[in-house]
């Protein structure tokens, strides 16, 4: 069965636009999320994973996936440390990468 893929786009709450609100423990969310992403990607989930560098409420982050079904979709984005942890808001797409450099 072929893999379905599926972005979500990730928004740092609002009081997190600043950096002089962050602590060690959103410090530490944000580290684990790079390393659940990096994990992802060596496993073959991830294809892709980065964000926007301005620090405003246009900002953004996305992650590009692949798994089996939407439910596998939407608790992959769910429990990703960020996500889980409340320091970010996701929104989840059904997705198809067209073109991919090699």
């Amino acid at each position: 069965m072929e893999k379905l893929q599926f972005l979500y786009q990730l928004k740092l709450i609002p009081s997190l636009l600043s950096e002089e609100n962050w602590t060690d423990s959103e410090n530490d969310i944000v580290a684990r999320h790079f390393e659940a992403l990096k994990k992802a990607e060596q496993e073959g989930t991830v294809i892709l994973a980065g964000r926007t560098l301005n620090m405003d409420s246009d900002g953004f982050g996305i992650v590009i996936f692949e798994v089996d079904s939407e439910e596998e979709a939407q608790l992959f984005m769910e429990t990703d440390p960020a996500v889980k942890e409340g320091i970010m808001t996701a929104t989840l797409f059904p997705y198809r990468v067209a073109l991919i450099r090699s």
